[in-house]
């Protein structure tokens, strides 16, 4: 099992999380498709949970909540590009044209973390690690393998994630329309344009969770009320599909070509 033991290089993928109306059936639901361990987590976190795969943090799952005098936010996950300073991230993301969302907070002794959106509206987190570094295990079934921006501007978010985290944004080798998003010249994530998405779908990073087998995978998801907007088709990197969990949350699960 890939176990990743010391912080993210800045930039780099680092966590994913879920804030979901029903938490608890959340919970459920991916347990009973992806092997998750997850329960309801303390108060003082807002009931956060710190889902695990063989005892290791693999995804977190809290309950939508809404800012006072706002509506709930949508159900979605969001992917967490790691930073060594929040502060100076979150200035960066000011200067460079994007919103934050939710200023930089502490999140106890854990690491300190800020919610913000790229220039062409597509929402990421960035997590600052203090006592926990995030994911700590990866590409194996059941936990994060990929991280894919869509976005209707790939020139505008190319200069954003450059100026902020200094992520170089360029066409994947082979590929006409597919581009690598890589820290210090290794490819973390992927990035593609929006008109290859239905039309009316918003910018947003894609969450990609491995699996041995997606055919079974969707069948286990659809039996518990997911629903599939890509049915499984082979592409150069894998097997694939994109779905969505009972309460709406898009995401990707994927067999990877082995390397």
């Amino acid at each position: 099992m890939p176990e990743v033991t010391t912080p993210y290089t800045p930039g780099t993928p680092c966590w994913v999380d879920l804030m979901a109306k029903d938490q608890q059936a959340a919970l459920d639901f991916y347990r009973d498709v992806l092997g998750w361990q997850g329960e309801v987590g303390p108060a003082e976190f807002g009931g956060y949970a710190v889902c695990a795969l063989n005892d290791k943090p693999v995804a977190g799952i809290g309950p939508a909540m809404a800012p006072e005098g706002q509506p709930t936010p949508p159900t979605v996950w969001t992917t967490y590009l790691s930073t060594d300073d929040a502060d100076a991230t979150q200035r960066a993301i000011t200067e460079a044209g994007g919103t934050v969302m939710v200023p930089v907070m502490d999140v106890g002794t854990t690491g300190r973390m800020l919610v913000a959106a790229d220039p062409s509206g597509a929402v990421f987190g960035v997590w600052q690690p203090v006592d926990f570094i995030g994911a700590q295990v990866v590409n194996e079934a059941g936990a994060l393998v990929w991280n894919e921006l869509h976005t209707g501007d790939v020139d505008a978010v190319t200069a954003f994630y450059r100026a902020v985290f200094g992520i170089e944004i360029a066409l994947m080798e082979g590929m006409e329309e597919y581009y690598a998003v890589n820290v210090g010249g290794k490819a973390v994530g992927g990035a593609t344009k929006l008109s290859h998405d239905p039309p009316g779908t918003p910018p947003h990073w894609l969450t990609y969770f491995a699996v041995d087998d997606p055919d079974s995978t969707v069948d286990a998801l659809v039996k518990r009320g997911g629903n599939v907007f890509v049915p499984p088709f082979d592409m150069p990197a894998g097997r694939m599909a994109v779905v969505a969990d009972p309460q709406g949350a898009a995401f990707a699960v994927i067999r990877p070509v082995p390397m």
